[in-house]
């Protein structure tokens, strides 16, 4: 083998082994673009960054398991990243639009949402269910919350606080939901 084959074949597996990783800062920087979005009113932008960072954190577990590249690291990076994709940009996007005028009110229940995404990762990485989560996924809620956004001129803006906390309390909750 030449050296030249060598450090090709280190580097390949080097970022092969990165591949999912990649992945999941991918899905953090489009909630970080989320966020952004959201600080210049574009809130339409903001949706199409939080689902973009959705189909990003489905690919980063899928790529994980189908090179058998899963790690500690790994599951510690995706729910970080996590935190911010599906929790703070989905509650700052909906507190923006709708809870601001709730003054303080809105700002708890923004702030519970993503508390209660942080319960629920932290539970998620302290525990192992092979077959199914503890409460619903955090990249749901965060979803949910998000694609909930899309009615604000339809339902009335208290909903949004029921709605928050309707999710928070499901993210914290013991019931099972089956892996897909």
């Amino acid at each position: 083998m030449t050296l030249l084959q060598h450090l090709f074949d280190n580097t390949y597996r080097k970022f092969r082994s990165q591949t999912a990783n990649l992945l999941t800062i991918f899905n953090l920087s489009l909630g970080g673009f989320a966020i952004l979005a959201v600080l210049q009113g574009q809130y339409g932008m903001s949706v199409a960054f939080i689902v973009l960072a959705a189909v990003f954190d489905r690919l980063d577990g899928k790529v994980a398991r189908k090179l058998n590249i899963t790690s500690d690291m790994g599951k510690q990076l995706d729910s970080l990243c996590d935190i911010i994709s599906f929790g703070v940009a989905p509650a700052l996007l909906v507190y923006q639009s709708v809870l601001y005028q709730f003054s303080a009110a809105g700002m708890v229940f923004t702030i519970i949402f993503i508390a209660c995404g942080a319960i629920r990762l932290a539970r998620f990485n302290v525990t192992e269910q092979e077959g199914f989560f503890v409460g619903l996924p955090i990249t749901a809620a965060g979803c949910i919350l998000t694609l909930s956004h899309m009615l604000n001129n339809t339902v009335p803006a208290p909903a949004f606080m029921w709605i928050i906390l309707g999710l928070s309390i499901m993210m914290i909750s013991t019931f099972r939901v089956r892996k897909m």
